[in-house]
């Protein structure tokens, strides 16, 4: 089955992990580096997506609702509707602040930061 854009419903982490991503300008703004899985709604929380850095030093991590990017084949990468701006100003997290309780505190931050429904309501 395919999604109201034409791409599969389904996709191996594998696949998604490393992906470049870019911003309503077109700039190129990091990568996914992970995949946070809620376990109890079989759903994904949310792309960890790496901004900056330098060998991992002073890299920053963003929490971006997995709804919110869409896969360009042009770019090879994913889309989010957020202006730079907008991506400067979110909230930033070290991995261990990602997992840390659960993920539920990335997750809700990140929803109410870009005013995207919860999946989980």
């Amino acid at each position: 089955m395919t999604t109201p854009s034409g791409h599969t419903e389904a996709i191996a982490a594998t696949r998604v992990i490393g992906t470049s991503v870019y911003n309503t300008e077109g700039d190129s703004i990091g990568s996914v580096e992970d995949v946070m899985l809620d376990k109890m709604s079989n759903g994904i929380m949310f792309a960890v997506i790496g901004f900056g850095g330098f060998l991992g030093m002073g890299e920053k991590y963003h929490a971006i609702p997995w709804a919110s990017l869409d896969y360009d084949p042009e770019k090879g990468g994913y889309v989010v509707p957020f202006t730079k701006d907008q991506l400067k100003a979110a909230p930033a997290y070290s991995i261990k602040e990602l997992t840390g309780a659960d993920g539920e505190a990335a997750r809700d931050a990140s929803f109410e930061y870009y005013h995207i429904k919860p999946y989980w309501h």
